[in-house]
């Protein structure tokens, strides 16, 4: 039997950020994932980080190669009726964005925590989490053959959509909120170079593309497609010449292809679950909300909650004040609505939900008002970067 302080569901970033912090500040805690570490490691997932992400990776004393690898984006362009529009980040906010690939801050964070003799564990199976709603929260799980217990004071839920803490709430202890979209995002990965030096999120009448990247080197594409779609139906050759079908010209005419080295299908949804506290268990990153990747809000949001419940534990710790992790749930959803409400209308501004051609005329129609409007560049610039974060009022 082990005891520690905090028991952390999950190997993820959020997981492994949480786990630094809480380190870094001398809170004790004890890090269980299903997963091998090779495979927690060679997930792709986003690349766009938010200044205030950044920021906290630097906190978490993670960020030195990060610094030195990173693009700086300070602007991104919207592809629509054959043509281009950069949208000045800078100039409007002051503010850019950090590409910088998740797969490469699993791997900072977990050499840091290896480094500092983490209480790590990879390829957990049968997880449990009991008496959350009293004093004395209990994690139970197996790993090589054995069963074993942690005794600790507070479960952060870190194991996203599909994790066990989420499942483990009391039946009417929350409320979903769910918006499945009636397409998927078919993504490739090929060692070629971007087809330009920021993001392009195009809108066309055959359907949504995006151009992204993870280096100079190495670009990641994405087409829309059916969510019934067949991957092997997509050969290399039939992706290339459907991107470049809706691309603006001038960025088709520039695109470089090559084999891709990873391809896969994935389904957008939009997805909250309130509150995200229950008892002395946390619903952190995925396990408590998802949205769809349309502006990178995953990665940024999993960031936002971490920095929330790692700044409320650590004082309660140091000072036995339990207002901040009372208050995490409300500081947190407040966030998250808004991400929720950015990611929905940009996917709904950019992509193709059916054939109706009035409404794609309407998408024209404001995509023609957006990049014409300096105030609606500027509200679209702000909630791209990262809106401000807000500071919780201890209780009087």
């Amino acid at each position: 039997m082990a005891r520690t302080q905090v028991a952390i569901i999950g190997a993820g970033p959020s997981g492994l950020l949480l786990s630094q912090l809480l380190h870094l500040n001398g809170v004790d805690n004890i890090v269980l994932e299903r997963q091998s570490r090779e495979h927690v490691a060679s997930r792709i997932r986003a690349g766009v980080l938010e200044t205030g992400t950044v920021d906290l990776l630097l906190q978490a004393q993670v960020g030195e190669r990060l610094l030195n690898e990173r693009l700086v984006h300070e602007g991104f362009a919207l592809g629509f009726a054959g043509r281009s529009f950069r949208v000045d980040l800078k100039h409007f906010t002051g503010d850019a964005v950090s590409v910088y690939g998740q797969t490469e801050v699993i791997k900072d964070l977990t050499d840091a925590r290896l480094a500092a003799a983490a209480k790590l564990i990879f390829d957990v199976r049968d997880v449990g989490v009991e008496g959350f709603d009293g004093s004395q929260p209990v994690v139970r799980y197996s790993h090589d053959g054995r069963t074993h217990t942690i005794n600790c004071d507070f479960i952060a839920g870190c194991d996203g959509y599909h994790g066990v803490c989420r499942r483990s709430i009391p039946p009417g202890a929350a409320q979903s909120f769910e918006r499945i979209y009636p397409f998927g995002w078919l993504g490739i990965l090929a060692d070629v170079p971007p087809v330009a030096h920021e993001l392009i999120y195009s809108n066309h009448e055959r359907g949504f593309a995006l151009c992204s990247m993870r280096s100079l080197t190495r670009s990641r594409y994405y087409l829309q497609c059916p969510l019934d779609e067949n991957l092997e139906s997509w050969p290399d050759p039939r992706f290339w010449d459907e991107l470049r079908r809706r691309l603006p010209t001038v960025v088709a005419e520039a695109l470089i292809t090559g084999p891709s080295i990873e391809k896969s299908i994935a389904p957008l949804r939009s997805f909250v679950v309130e509150p995200l506290k229950f008892g002395r268990l946390f619903l952190v990153g995925d396990a408590a909300h998802i949205v769809p990747p349309t502006g990178a809000k995953g990665l940024n949001l999993a960031a936002a909650d971490v920095r929330v419940l790692y700044q409320a534990l650590v004082e309660f710790y140091r000072t036995g004040n339990g207002d901040l992790i009372d208050g995490y749930s409300a500081q947190c959803l407040r966030r998250i609505w808004k991400a929720v409400r950015f990611s929905w209308w940009f996917t709904s501004l950019t992509h193709k939900f059916s054939e109706d051609l009035f409404a794609h005329r309407l998408q024209l129609s404001e995509l023609d008002y957006l990049t014409g409007s300096d105030a609606a560049l500027t509200s679209l610039a702000e909630n791209y970067v990262g809106l401000p974060f807000e500071r919780a009022a201890k209780r009087a």
